[in-house]
């Protein structure tokens, strides 16, 4: 079922009933689907995978991101003097 996010807003109790039920719920932004609304116990595609050993989790943590390095003087000029 689509539902704009007025209709979502006005009427959420009833909406929020159909999920119960099982029904999944698209809510769209000028008709254009932004978000679902699904029961809970429906599992979300990435934990299908996980369960059918098609993904696995990461082994290692992501490394954080390096400090910026500030410069002087405008980007392309640097970019010409790495050039060289």
């Amino acid at each position: 079922m689509d539902v704009g996010i007025r209709e979502l807003r006005d009427n959420l109790s009833r909406h929020l009933a159909e999920v119960r039920t099982g029904h999944t719920v698209t809510v769209t932004d000028h008709g254009r689907p932004i978000a679902r609304i699904v029961p809970v116990e429906r599992l979300t595609k990435l934990e299908q995978l996980r369960d059918e050993g098609r993904v696995h989790p990461a082994r290692k943590r992501k490394r954080p991101a390096p400090e910026p390095i500030h410069g002087t003087g405008i980007v392309s000029d640097l970019i010409d003097e790495q050039r060289r």
